[in-house]
């Protein structure tokens, strides 16, 4: 019975429009004792409960020549746990229809749970026993890394694949953000399960920590029942979010991998703006206007619409504690790449010298607007964006101000990081298709 309620408000929860000034609602801060930053927000239409524990644990902080650490230490966190083995665990979540998961990215590691309000004290249980009581059981290690390594020779046949790790290769040399967060069959394998304990002592911890919550719930409810399960857990990271060099900026690099396919996939990137940067929301309706607004962007305008050179064509920027990944990719028949390629580079080339119509950004800004409520239609979806808030202590007005910042941005702010990150000739590139497609394309060129 309760599993069918919960099927059911979940349904609820993700299909429910929610208006503007809903999804804006004001985010409320608290503190565990033990130094966990607890954010709230209130929504009591759903009698649910969502929340994400996100910390400094990501793929960054994988050993050397261990990348993959952090993904399998998820698996494992959310496997089973030193009181339950794989079967009773699954059992015991199913019980009460708790959903939980856990995933790595560059910078953080995240714990999340969803559950039913009138199941909330035993999902709370289980979130505590899943984070403070890891299994480490053998076996099921074992499994998880040979699951992990098989998946990883699978996708040495998806172009995506080999162009992102190649990617991170090329742009973060040396860099502990230079390898993929899901490992590759060689690092994987050199992984012990030691390393996911040495991992999980270092910095699985309270301080640092921040746990974003948003359900049928308020403050004074929530904070006694986490500090009673959590209590017992407590001590700083060895290392925090900013403990971290900013990588060094390359131009004009580039690598190739061979993949025996017709096609051929373009990436042309260079480093982006951080997470905290000060013109992240002009940046951010730039990269709108080139390539990250679908068929309303340049990108697809010039090089799919009017060209029919490709299947498809988009930008994105990747903002982290530094400078992440700027990238656009675009796959098209190998022989046509080359001209694909001169496409984009025409393109991002009269951007940056401020060809750029108020037009095309007034579309982009009403776009990106109008389109924000829907990214914040479910508790899920919220608890993620206050994760990240919190985790790049972003200001608590972030989201309610998000409309405003966005509507702020000037014609003159949107050329300046044009002028800043679309010179054709700071761009590297990665390109993975035929050998001989990839010998009869020339160099990269401004």
């Amino acid at each position: 019975m309760i599993l069918n309620r919960f099927i059911i408000s979940l349904c609820l929860s993700l299909f429910l429009f929610v208006s503007t000034s809903q999804a804006v609602a004001f985010i409320q801060e608290g503190k565990l004792d033990n130094g966990v930053r607890v954010l709230l927000m209130e929504a009591h239409n759903v009698p649910m409960v969502a929340m994400q524990l996100v910390m400094p644990a990501g793929s960054r902080f994988d050993a050397a020549q261990k990348a993959g650490t952090a993904s399998l230490l998820a698996g494992m966190l959310s496997d089973h746990t030193a009181k339950h083995d794989f079967s009773a665990w699954a059992d015991l979540l199913d019980a009460d229809a708790i959903r939980m998961g856990a995933s790595s990215g560059r910078d953080d590691f995240k714990l999340s749970l969803t559950v039913l309000k009138e199941a909330l004290e035993p999902g709370l249980d289980a979130f505590a026993e899943s984070l403070l009581e890891p299994g480490w059981n053998k076996k099921r290690f074992a499994i998880m890394k040979q699951d992990s390594i098989a998946s990883a020779q699978k996708e040495k046949e998806e172009p995506g694949v080999q162009a992102s790790e190649a990617a991170a290769a090329l742009l973060f040399s040396g860099h502990p953000y230079g390898h993929r967060s899901g490992g590759s069959m060689e690092t994987l394998a050199r992984i012990k399960i030691t390393d996911l304990k040495a991992l999980y002592r270092a910095q699985i911890k309270p301080e640092g920590a921040v746990l974003a919550v948003s359900g049928d719930i308020d403050m004074d409810e929530l904070l006694p029942l986490l500090n009673s399960r959590l209590a017992g857990w407590r001590g700083k990271a060895d290392k925090g979010l900013y403990d971290i060099a900013s990588p060094k900026a390359i131009a004009g690099q580039e690598h190739n991998v061979v993949l025996p396919t017709t096609q051929m996939l373009v990436q042309l990137l260079r480093l982006g703006p951080p997470r905290g940067d000060a013109d992240f929301f002009p940046a951010f309706v730039l990269n709108h206007i080139l390539g990250g607004g679908g068929f309303g962007s340049r990108l697809m305008e010039e090089v799919r619409e009017k060209r029919g050179l490709v299947y498809g064509v988009y930008s994105y920027f990747i903002p982290l504690a530094v400078a992440g990944p700027f990238v656009i990719t675009l796959q098209t028949r190998a022989d046509q790449a080359g001209e694909a390629e001169q496409v984009v580079r025409d393109v991002i080339a009269s951007m940056a010298t401020g060809k750029i119509k108020a037009k095309q950004m007034k579309a982009s800004k009403e776009n990106l607007i109008g389109s924000f409520a829907q990214r914040m239609d479910s508790n899920r979806e919220r608890v993620g964006l206050m994760a990240m808030i919190g985790l790049y202590n972003l200001p608590l007005d972030y989201l309610s101000r998000w409309t405003e910042r966005v509507q702020a941005v000037t014609l003159p702010q949107v050329k300046a990081q044009a002028a800043k990150y679309l010179k054709p000739e700071q761009w590297n590139r990665v390109r993975v298709g035929p050998a001989s497609a990839l010998k009869a394309i020339p160099p990269s060129t401004d």
